[in-house]
């Protein structure tokens, strides 16, 4: 009338389930954030001199890294373009690009303080300090001030 169940039988199962939940619930790791150290860099085709050049990225330029092929390194930008940039005119460090077409750049991390300047769409900075939800940046002129980070990649 009972019926026998054996321990490997169930430890099999629960070792399946365990493998099924690790596979699907553990997420891929964030993509390094690098940008671009010289004044302006070549963002190429494929990875070397010999390869179509793309555009043109300036300073504080953000990419995400996907792969190294020697001394060059695939990225992608904030519009998810694709290319290689050589691995000597970029860096780790904390940048932000504008992605609205209008930026209030702001003289501090609130709405209430005064506009100094307004960027573009794709206008880079990098990140000085954070406040809340505000960003401190420094575009590469010089110029400084507060945006508020729903405006930025």
């Amino acid at each position: 009338m009972f019926r026998k169940y054996s321990f490997r039988h169930v430890g099999s199962n629960l070792f399946t389930i365990l493998v099924l939940f690790l596979v699907f619930t553990s997420t891929a790791p964030a993509a390094e954030r690098y940008a671009v150290t010289a004044r302006i860099a070549n963002v190429r085709s494929g990875p070397g001199l010999n390869h179509e050049i793309m555009f043109e990225a300036e300073k504080y330029y953000p990419v995400e890294l996907l792969n190294k092929e020697g001394n060059w390194y695939q990225v992608a930008d904030y519009e998810s373009d694709i290319g290689w940039i050589h691995k000597s005119l970029i860096k780790k460090m904390f940048t932000v690009i504008t992605i609205k077409s209008k930026c209030n750049i702001r003289t501090g991390p609130s709405l209430n303080d005064q506009i100094i300047f307004v960027a573009e769409r794709g206008v880079p900075f990098k990140v000085i300090t954070r406040k809340g939800k505000w960003v401190r940046v420094q575009h590469s002129e010089g110029h400084e001030g507060w945006i508020h980070q729903s405006l930025v990649w």
